[in-house]
């Protein structure tokens, strides 16, 4: 816990210093005007409060993507990434506090889209089942920071990462049904939305928030915490691979 903790509060010392890497919480109220324009000009207002949601998700995935990502190729092109791997702290814990940290900022963007829903959309955004709301929210943050991890160890390993992160927004977007339900989306799609968590867990947090009686919870938190062990898990012997690979060729700080 104290590798986690150290990792952690390093990549926070990031982003005070270095701003930028907070875009999104100036972007995510535009988009939230987008999609209200949107339910708004269909004439479903009724579907205002859910896509107030949309903003928040696309913010976390891009921080998870483009920030938590990105941690251990940075550290390699920056030639840090050796000092990390020889402190005595496991290096896993240490990259998993690091791109836990990078759900705060996923947390700010949660806050602001939802009073700018609430105060400038006027936007019903009442929490009206409170276990579930809640519970997918936490299982979100987690399995977020566990599919950055995940991804900060394939896209060392693969060859083509920047092509893959570059494209890897919309798509997920689409199949993780933040704006649209995935019920609505087509039915060749809907099969591969069941192994993107963002799918269960934008239907928890929407049903969170509708009067309806919420249909299952006990399935959508447990395949939030089950595809986020998931990825922890994948994410974690990635990791170890990456080592073992740059140990045997020489090229842990390969540029």
């Amino acid at each position: 816990m104290g590798a986690v903790r150290a990792g952690f509060l390093l990549q926070v010392r990031f982003y005070r210093n270095y701003p930028d890497l907070l875009v999104p919480l100036l972007t995510a109220p535009l988009y939230g005007v987008i999609f209200a324009m949107v339910t708004s000009h269909s004439g479903r207002q009724d579907l205002g409060a859910a896509a107030s949601l949309a903003p928040f998700y696309m913010s976390l995935w891009w921080f998870a993507l483009f920030s938590g990502g990105w941690i251990i190729q940075t550290d390699r092109w920056e030639g840090t990434l050796e000092y990390v791997v020889s402190a005595a702290s496991g290096f896993a814990a240490v990259v998993f506090g690091r791109v836990a940290a990078t759900v705060l900022p996923g947390i700010a963007a949660f806050a602001e889209t939802w009073l700018f829903a609430r105060y400038v959309l006027h936007s019903d955004v009442t929490v009206r089942h409170w276990g579930v709301f809640v519970g997918g929210f936490a299982l979100t943050l987690f399995a977020t920071a566990a599919t950055a991890l995940l991804m900060a160890a394939a896209f060392v390993l693969a060859r083509s990462a920047v092509t893959f992160s570059n494209a890897a927004s919309y798509p997920f977007y689409v199949l993780g049904g933040i704006l649209v339900p995935v019920a609505l989306l087509p039915d060749v799609l809907q099969p591969l939305s069941k192994v993107v968590f963002l799918s269960w867990s934008a239907d928890l947090l929407r049903a969170g928030i509708s009067p309806d009686r919420v249909a299952r919870p006990v399935l959508g938190l447990g395949m939030v915490a089950l595809l986020g062990a998931a990825a922890l898990t994948a994410g974690t012997l990635l990791l170890r691979r990456m080592l073992d690979q740059a140990r045997s060729t020489g090229e842990l700080a390969l540029r």
